[in-house]
């Protein structure tokens, strides 16, 4: 008989997870009877004798009773009757010693042939490929409490998925709570069939909360399958507001997995890669070649683009079953990198059956090579084929750093920013053009709190008419010839060009305006100007940028370091006048002492288009989030965002996250904040640009194509604009 304890023993649980309170929970509950989590017997009996058969026909038919496993089991009766049902051979497992002792002794003569272990559901003790049927009620929930992560439930899923056979099932009675849905869908998404229904309550015992039964097939390996449902929106559900989250969320996964089966070249995580996105990794497939994105927030400092390439011809002539090749970022764009060609020439070269190909960028300039290796070694070593020694390393290879020639040019230190860099440095190949590889100098500005971030980075060129002011003045003082030559290439006829982007994402801002291209070729040809607010200036370069190709626009930039403004005036040419101005406070209150002074001053909002730009790092990382800081994703600030933008506009935020989780968590709050979100992920880096409106009142999304050719014509500095734009997704 199940019984419900009272409040004062489930109030010993506190933390699922641990082993001490279910065994005193247990004992305080005494022995002989059964307790049901959600979802009794008479709710089951239907769905789960259909998706497991008929056992007296099938024993009948001389097949072989199917060997089923009960993880997390407690004192539920639903093993002994699926026993008395037919299915004789179950295994049930749970860590608690006084609930497997209870269960053994209640059951042990009356259904002889089953099973009790007590047993670790995250470290199971049985071989590979041992059971048909996984049948979990509860287990994945308790092991997912909100706040304890997805360790526990990610280590128990993959031993479920390596004792299960081939073609067994994965059957999960669950709630369905966001976070547990969300772990079911990623790791089952690659090789797997799955099929999710609601389990019906009886009429009498209708419950607060809906049970759903996700039905797991495991299946070929890289094969990826949309989710089959039986959930309608039309039917009633115990709880609405619950299965209306689930169908939602299925439909999520269902567009993410179509965009794998349809032949994109989606690029992948690790974890991916790891979950049978490309097949077996311990098994090398000739001419195999695939991009992705090395680490995450929880397994290593920091991330890195990456491709895995399998030798194409196999031989026992390799010298390394398995290597890693390091890329700096100047040579990044090298065709014997860049190029699908050129790589296979480097896994020739270097000799390796399988071959990691790992790009550094801005985020790992100034760290030690030995960190990045450190970081990078439990990375690659889950990508090594076959069965490696844990002992035996994965070589690294490296291509030079690039940098040619440096020139540090100051270092300072603000208590609000840290310690920053400002240096000159020559590449040794920018863009692959031999001849001009010594005329090309960059100056940069590096945070130090980001581990060496290069916040900035600027070209510089040389100035015609300072070059030609010094060679007057040295011809008329007598220099001769062979010193006028030594000279002219100083470090005094060099400036910032500021028709030179050195950031893609900050292409990525300017082609996404596009989405309001009408509105901005209007104003131009009205002689209107268009506000636009950058909080946070850096070196100045995007501004200046901004400034210069796009001159009907007035620019805001907010800045909360007086010394960074310092530093971008007295180095990268920034410079201020009526049509670009710096305002040294809090970006928050701006846009908050904005909203509040047009309140004041008017009562309504102006009808001008208004665009606004979060481009701002953050100091603290623990947030998971490297720009922007948290507070400017928070709803207090989304809500003033759209308040500033008034009618219409375009809120756009630089999104910078290695955690897949504060990726959705943000999008999800600028869903619920503005009725248009458009994506444009960056594939060289880990850089997306989100595009947010309030309506559709400025916004050109019925003919983008027209759009970007309005964009270009009032472009004064080339913008790859097209590019950019097949990569825009809208999110809502």
């Amino acid at each position: 008989m199940a019984t419900t304890p009272p409040a004062s023993i489930l109030g010993t649980l506190g933390d699922f997870t641990s082993r001490e309170n279910w065994d005193k929970f247990f004992a305080l509950r005494g022995t002989g009877d059964n307790f049901e989590w959600y979802a009794e017997w008479p709710s089951l009996r239907d769905p789960l004798l259909a998706l497991l058969g008929d056992r007296g026909a099938a024993a009948e038919a001389g097949a072989a009773a199917p060997e089923i496993l009960v993880p997390a089991c407690g004192s539920s009766a639903l093993s002994e009757r699926l026993y008395d049902a037919g299915f004789r051979r179950i295994t049930n497992v749970d860590f608690s010693r006084v609930v497997v002792a209870d269960m053994l002794r209640r059951h042990a003569r009356a259904r002889p042939e089953m099973r009790w272990r007590i047993m670790d559901i995250t470290n199971m003790q049985f071989a590979d490929g041992s059971f048909d049927v996984i049948l979990d009620k509860g287990g994945l929930d308790a092991l997912m409490e909100p706040g304890a992560g997805t360790k526990l439930g990610t280590k128990y899923l993959n031993e479920a998925k390596r004792v299960l056979k081939s073609g067994g099932k994965f059957v999960c009675l669950t709630l369905a709570e966001s976070h547990v849905l969300a772990l079911l869908l990623s790791e089952f998404r690659f090789g797997w069939d799955m099929n999710i229904q609601a389990i019906a309550s009886e009429s009498s015992k209708k419950s607060a909360f809906q049970t759903f039964m996700v039905i797991i097939v495991k299946g070929k390996m890289g094969v990826v399958q949309t989710i089959k449902s039986s959930l309608d929106q039309s039917a009633e559900y115990c709880n609405m507001k619950q299965a209306n989250a689930v169908i939602r969320a299925l439909g999520n996964e269902n567009i993410i997995r179509e965009s794998y089966s349809s032949g994109i070249d989606v690029l992948l995580s690790l974890r991916d890669l790891q979950l049978g996105a490309i097949g077996d990794l311990k098994v090398i497939v000739p001419g195999r070649r695939r991009q992705f994105i090395l680490g995450e927030q929880e397994t290593s400092l920091y991330c890195y683009k990456a491709v895995l390439l399998d030798a194409k011809k196999q031989t026992e002539t390799f010298v390394y079953h398995c290597g890693v090749f390091i890329v700096p970022k100047a040579r990044a764009h090298e065709w014997l990198f860049a190029s699908e060609e050129g790589q296979w020439h480097v896994v020739e070269s270097a000799k390796a059956a399988r071959l990691i190909m790992v790009f550094l960028d801005s985020r790992h300039t100034n760290i030690d090579m030995d960190i990045i290796k450190k970081d990078l070694s439990p990375l690659v070593k889950d990508l090594e084929p076959g069965n490696p020694e844990e002992e035996a390393p994965i070589p690294f290879m490296m291509a030079g750093d690039g940098v040619k020639q440096r020139e540090i040019l100051e270092k300072a230190t603000s208590e609000i920013t840290g310690p920053m860099v400002v240096e000159d440095v020559v590449y040794e190949n920018t863009d692959g053009d031999q001849g001009s590889i010594s005329e090309k100098m960059f100056r940069r500005l590096i945070f130090g709190r980001s581990s060496g971030l290069v916040q900035s980075e600027a070209l510089l060129i040389r100035d015609a008419q300072i070059d030609e002011a010094d060679k007057k003045n040295k011809s008329a003082s007598g220099i001769s010839k062979k010193r006028r030559n030594q000279k002219r290439g100083s470090k005094n006829s060099l400036r910032i060009d500021h028709s030179f982007l050195g950031s893609s994402y900050h292409s990525s801002i300017i082609s996404g305006l596009s989405l309001v291209a009408s509105t901005l070729s209007a104003a131009s040809a009205s002689g209107q100007k268009v506000s636009t607010t950058v909080i946070g200036l850096g070196a100045g370069c995007f501004p200046m940028f901004l400034r210069g190709c796009l001159p009907f626009i007035d620019i805001e930039v907010v800045e909360l370091d007086p010394l960074v403004a310092e530093l971008a005036k007295k180095y990268f040419g920034l410079s201020v006048d009526e049509q670009l101005k710096v305002h040294l406070e809090d970006g928050i209150k701006f846009i908050e002492d904005s909203v509040a002074n047009r309140s004041v001053s008017n009562g309504s909002a102006s009808d001008a288009i208004k665009i606004l730009i979060i481009d701002v790092d953050s100091s603290d990382l623990s947030s998971g989030l490297s720009c922007p800081p948290e507070n400017f994703v928070e709803d207090p600030f989304l809500q003033k965002a759209k308040e500033f933008l008034s009618e219409g506009g375009l809120f756009i935020i630089n999104l910078v996250s290695r955690s897949s989780s504060v990726r959705e968590m943000v999008v999800s709050r600028l869903k619920a904040v503005f009725e248009h979100l458009y994506s444009l992920q960056l594939e060289e880096d880990i850089n997306e640009v989100l595009f947010a409106s309030p309506s559709e009142r400025y916004l050109d999304i019925s003919n983008l194509d027209t759009a970007v050719s309005k964009l270009k014509d009032l472009l004064k500095f080339p913008v790859d604009v097209e590019s950019d734009i097949k990569k825009l997704q809208r999110l809502q």
